[in-house]
C-alpha cells in the first residue's frame, strides 16, 4: 500500500458526499474499523467499578468526538459515561466516571486484492488521558439521590480535581456556564494548532475548555454568549427543561466542535435550537464562531431538515462539524435510529455551508427572528445511503453515527484521495440484544472511512499542525504512556 502523505503534519476536516449523485461519485467508503465495546481502556486506576456498577475504564462512546492529530494518530473523547444503565433517576442515571480522552492509532492498511473494500483499519488504543484542573470544582453532595459525594476518590489520591459525568455535581445559584461546575459532558475534540493542547465542547455548559494534551489539565476556559445558559438547574434533564424560558436543551449543548485550518478560530454548534428559538421543536440551531486571537463571538442560523411534515414537523440533531477552510463547513443531522436504538437508520446526513457574508444572528431569536438569515445548505453526503450500498443493513448502522474528522491522504486506484472518519457513539453498551437482533449483535466503537477527491470539495484546506509535536507525541504514542498510574 502506498499511503500517501501518511505523515501529514497538516491536518484537515473533511466530509461525505450524496450516495449515487453524480457531483460527488468519486466519494466512496474505503474502510470499516472496529474496537470492542466490552473491552476496558488503560486507565488503570479508575477500573473500580462506578455507582451503576459498571467499570470506571469501560472502554466506550469513543465517536462522541474524534480528531486527526497528524500521522496515523488520532484523539476520541467518550461522553459524560456509561448512563444507559439504569439505575438512579435523580440523577439521570449518571455515575462518577472520569472524563478522559483516549488517543488511537487508526492505521489504513492495503485490504487483500479483490476485497470487499480497498483498505483494512485495525484500530489500536494507545494511551487515556484524564481530565481534571489544579483550581476546585463543585460537586454535588448525592444527598438527594442517596448516592454519596459526586467527588470521584481520585481526587484524594492525586491531589488534584477531576471532571466527571454526574449531573449533580454544579453550582445551584451560578449560571450553567459557571466553569467550576465539575459536571462535563464532551462531545467534540479538536487539535490546536501546536499539537500540544486540544480544545473539546461539552453539552452541560456548555463549555468550550482546553486541556494540556499529555497531563490532561485545563488550561483555558472560553466564554460562550450568555444567552446560551441556563440560570435553573437541576441533576435531572427534563426538570431543567421545564425551569427554563431560555438557554441550552439539557443534553442537547455544544454537540459539535470545529477549528479553522489556520487554528485561529473555533466553531461550536449546538445540537438542537436554543429554548428562545423553539428548543427540540425550533427549526434553526446556531453555529457559534470564536476568534481566539480577540474573543470576539459571532453566531450563524443554522436551518434543520424536517423529517416530519409541515403540519407536524420533526427536526434531527447536529452532531458534528468540521471546517473545509474558514468559511466553509460541514455538518451532520443525524436521527436517533439504527443500531442501539432498535429501529432502522434513516436520516445520517452531512452538509455543506458557507458562512462568508451571512448575518450575525447574536441580536435575535425565534424562528421569525432567525428565518430571514439562516444559511443556505447543500445536501453533501447520505450516510445511510452509501453504507446500504456497501451491504450494511440500516439496523445495523449505528443509531448515534455522532464523529466527522479528516484523516491523511490515500491512493485509491492510483488517485490520491483526502480521508473522512466517522465514528459512533455507542453508549457504552458493548452488546444489544432487541427485536431485530434476538441472539444479541456486538455493539463496537466503529470507525468508517470515506475518500473523497479534491474535485468533490475544491475549497478544501488542512489544518496547519505543529511538525515537531506531532512526531514527539507519535513516538509518545508508541511508547504506550499512561497518566493515571
Amino acid at each position: 500500500m502506498v499511503l500517501a502523505r501518511a505523515c501529514a503534519l497538516s491536518f484537515g476536516f473533511l466530509a461525505l458526499t450524496i450516495a449515487g449523485s453524480s457531483a460527488w461519485a468519486s466519494v466512496d467508503l474505503i474502510a470499516i474499523g472496529q474496537l470492542s465495546g466490552n473491552a476496558v481502556d488503560r486507565s488503570k486506576a479508575t477500573a473500580a467499578p462506578l455507582e451503576n456498577g459498571a467499570p470506571g475504564n469501560l472502554l466506550g462512546g469513543l465517536g462522541s468526538g474524534l480528531a486527526y492529530a497528524g500521522c496515523d494518530t488520532f484523539l476520541a473523547v467518550p461522553d459524560r459515561g456509561p448512563n444507559a444503565i439504569s439505575y438512579n433517576k435523580a440523577i439521570d442515571d449518571t455515575a462518577s466516571y472520569i472524563n478522559r480522552f483516549q488517543t488511537l492509532i487508526l492505521r489504513l492498511q492495503a485490504g487483500a486484492k479483490g476485497g470487499t473494500l480497498p483498505y483494512t483499519l485495525d484500530p489500536t488504543l494507545i494511551d487515556t488521558t484524564l481530565l481534571h484542573t489544579r483550581e476546585p470544582l463543585v460537586y454535588g453532595d448525592g444527598a438527594a439521590a442517596n448516592v454519596g459525594n459526586g467527588a470521584p476518590a481520585f481526587n484524594a489520591k492525586k491531589h488534584t480535581h477531576y471532571f466527571t459525568g454526574r449531573s449533580d455535581n454544579f453550582a445551584p445559584t451560578r449560571p450553567s456556564t459557571y466553569p467550576r461546575d465539575a459536571r462535563f459532558d464532551p462531545e467534540s475534540i479538536r487539535v490546536a494548532r501546536d499539537g500540544a493542547s486540544v480544545f473539546i465542547s461539552d453539552e452541560y455548559g456548555p463549555y468550550i475548555y482546553r486541556f494540556d494534551r499529555q497531563s490532561g489539565e485545563r488550561i483555558a476556559a472560553y466564554a460562550v454568549p450568555a444567552s446560551f445558559a441556563v440560570t435553573a438547574l437541576s441533576p435531572v434533564g427534563s426538570d431543567e427543561i421545564g425551569a427554563n424560558a431560555s438557554g441550552r436543551v439539557a443534553n442537547k449543548g455544544m454537540e459539535g466542535l470545529a477549528i479553522s485550518p489556520d487554528g485561529d478560530a473555533l466553531f461550536g454548534a449546538m445540537q438542537s435550537p436554543l429554548l428562545q428559538d423553539g428548543g427540540t421543536n425550533g427549526a434553526y440551531t446556531r453555529i457559534l464562531r470564536i476568534d481566539l486571537r480577540t474573543g470576539k463571538s459571532t453566531q450563524f442560523a443554522y436551518p434543520l431538515t424536517n423529517m416530519g411534515t409541515a403540519d407536524k414537523p420533526n427536526y434531527p440533531t447536529i452532531s458534528d462539524i468540521v471546517a473545509v477552510n474558514d468559511h466553509e463547513l460541514l455538518l451532520d443531522e443525524r436521527d436517533g435510529k439504527g443500531l442501539g436504538d432498535d429501529s432502522s437508520a434513516a436520516v445520517k446526513r452531512v452538509y455543506h455551508v458557507d458562512i462568508s457574508g451571512a448575518q450575525d444572528v447574536s441580536q435575535t431569536s425565534g424562528a421569525s427572528g432567525l428565518a430571514p438569515f439562516a444559511l443556505q445548505k447543500t445536501l453533501f453526503l447520505d450516510v445511510v445511503k452509501a453504507l446500504n450500498a456497501h451491504g450494511i443493513a440500516s439496523t445495523d448502522i449505528p443509531a448515534k453515527l455522532e464523529s466527522l474528522a479528516f484523516g491523511p491522504d490515500v491512493r485509491v486506484g492510483g488517485a490520491l484521495k483526502h480521508t473522512l472518519f466517522i465514528a459512533n457513539d455507542n453508549d457504552f453498551v458493548g452488546t444489544v440484544t432487541d427485536t431485530n437482533h434476538p441472539d444479541g449483535i456486538d455493539n463496537p466503537n466503529q470507525f468508517f472511512v470515506f475518500a473523497i477527491d479534491d474535485a468533490d470539495l475544491p475549497g478544501y484546506v488542512a489544518q496547519r499542525l505543529d511538525d515537531k509535536a506531532c512526531r514527539s507525541r507519535h513516538d509518545d504514542d508508541h511508547g504506550h504512556r499512561g497518566h493515571d498510574d
